[in-house]
């Protein structure tokens, strides 16, 4: 299949328009049913291809062919004016990803997040009791969405609650597609860094019960070791050569990785999740029993995009995606929200069917499937229980149609949700 040669001499921008925070934009139908694999503009300026199609999306997603490691190349096509930053779990692939990936995976087991489980109850009801205190009507966003996912990464990492605020302004930047110049990306970036270098050298202090001081004491009992050892021979000794720890560039990393990651994409689906409710007859009495809860937040998942696309990839070699070739070189982006949606995987995709059996490529597919998805699930069944229970009457202030998405992020997020009750 050959790429129109018009598309070739203006590709569109990537991500294509949407008429409402509440419908995917309508380009990813057209683009399903006549061109599964076409060229766009990244935000960047860069050019780069994208896949609309389940099947497609699933592929590439898995396909080592399509590389996180190579996107921060010198001279590789870049998703945005400041990429994400080198030697995280974004930016790497299999082994050193997997390395990575196994340092923190115990944390977010399906059996560890069992056990959070009346920790998160406990937070998502201390939110509940404040906004009940303080009164109707609110902003679901401010009051619950937001605070919520904070609340559970902040203690699982050990980072303090109070600056949840700058977190926010950070990890805005951090995950602009067009909203900040390349200059407030770096300069929000190296603060938070630099927050967590400050935040790092506390913990050697005085270490806590928390995720960054486990990975703090097994970056520093690995870097022990290898000061110990024979240091002379190539590729031994040193920070990150070869051994199975940390070296402190990875450690910081990952912090801002896991802090980000951890509250981001909850806080976005978490809000337009009820949005979904309280625009169906019924509104939070469609909120099922625990035991039908979760195949529900699984469609929710699935109708509400947490973004446009999967992280770009970057091909390492050529690529044939839906019998178009794709030079070696070549980004490459799988997009989540049109494939989530793709009438030949999911019939009448725009529905909200609650009993729909889980198929959808929310949290990803292959060697990057989301770390935290367990806990994500945790979350949204624990918030909307918590919210169906506390606020059965929950609604919305104003029609849905003049509700927004904030533009220019790689997240979608409900600008406010504002609502009632009683």
């Amino acid at each position: 299949m050959s790429l129109d040669s018009a598309a070739r001499t203006h590709p569109p921008a990537y991500p294509p328009p949407r008429s409402s925070a509440t419908a995917v934009p309508e380009d990813y139908a057209r683009l399903r049913a006549e061109q599964p694999v076409a060229e766009v503009t990244l935000p960047s300026g860069d050019t780069g291809y994208l896949v609309s199609r389940y099947e497609d999306a699933r592929t590439v997603l898995s396909d080592p062919r399509c590389s996180r490691a190579a996107t921060v190349r010198p001279g590789a096509p870049r998703l945005t004016a400041v990429p994400f930053e080198a030697g995280g779990l974004f930016t790497m692939d299999p082994p050193e990803h997997t390395r990575l990936r196994g340092l923190v995976s115990r944390a977010f087991t399906p059996r560890r997040v069992e056990l959070m489980r009346p920790r998160l109850a406990g937070l998502a009801t201390e939110l509940a009791d404040a906004m009940e205190e303080a009164g109707a009507p609110a902003d679901l966003n401010e009051s619950f969405a937001f605070p919520f996912p904070v609340a559970v990464i902040c203690e699982l990492l050990g980072v303090p609650y109070a600056d949840r605020e700058r977190f926010r302004r950070w990890s805005d930047a951090i995950l602009s597609l067009t909203a900040h110049t390349p200059e407030e990306m770096r300069g929000h970036r190296d603060a938070l860094l630099a927050y967590l270098q400050d935040l790092v050298t506390e913990k050697r202090r005085d270490p806590g019960d928390d995720l960054l001081s486990a990975l703090i004491t097994l970056r520093d009992t690995e870097a022990d070791t290898e000061g110990e050892g024979d240091t002379d021979a190539e590729g031994e000794g040193g920070d990150g050569d070869g051994g199975n720890g940390l070296d402190e560039h990875e450690l910081l990393t990952m912090a801002m990785t896991l802090l980000i990651a951890g509250h981001e994409t909850t806080v976005g689906v978490l809000g337009t999740s009820v949005l979904t409710l309280l625009r169906h007859a019924g509104r939070m009495s469609l909120v099922p029993d625990d035991d039908q809860l979760a195949t529900m937040v699984e469609e929710l998942l699935r109708l509400n995009p947490i973004g446009d696309g999967g992280p770009l990839r970057v091909t390492t070699a050529p690529v044939e995606i839906a019998g178009c070739p794709v030079p070696a070189g070549s980004a490459v982006i799988a997009s989540i929200c049109s494939a989530n949606h793709d009438e030949a995987r999911f019939p009448s995709p725009a529905a909200f069917l609650p009993g729909r059996a889980p198929a959808h490529l929310a949290f990803g597919h292959g060697p990057h499937y989301c770390l935290g998805a367990p806990l994500a699930r945790a979350e949204l069944q624990i918030a909307l229980r918590t919210l169906a229970t506390r606020f059965p009457t929950l609604r919305l202030t104003t029609p849905p149609e003049t509700l927004t998405l904030h533009t220019g992020l790689l997240v979608n997020r409900l600008t406010s949700l504002p609502v009632t009750w009683n």
